[in-house]
């Protein structure tokens, strides 16, 4: 058999498989979704909370006040603002190792 054939009933049984979907296998991806949105909300709500400490506490966390407000400006309410916290943090914490300045 040829690879060109190979790929085409590769694409043949995931066309026909698609639409044929259990349903225990929606209600297994409405709970994975449904946990990964509780997480993202569990996240906002700490990211909130990150605001309300002073500089000095945010700055040995390697973020400003600015920063919190930024990212949860840009970021809707269901979506997971840790992940944007965490990169700023580290990237503020590799400068600081280099000796670069940081904001």
């Amino acid at each position: 058999m040829r690879t060109n054939d190979r790929i085409f009933d590769f694409d043949l049984d995931l066309a026909t498989e698609r639409p044929n979907r259990t349903l225990a296998a929606r209600l297994y991806q409405l709970a994975g979704w449904l946990g990964s949105l509780r997480v993202a909300l569990r996240n906002r709500l700490a990211a909130n909370s990150l605001a309300d400490l002073d500089e000095r506490l945010l700055n040995d966390l390697g973020l400003s006040r600015g920063d919190v407000r930024d990212v949860l400006r840009r970021h809707g309410l269901t979506d997971d603002p840790s992940l944007q916290l965490a990169r700023l943090a580290r990237r503020r914490a590799e400068r600081s190792i280099r000796g670069q300045r940081t904001d």
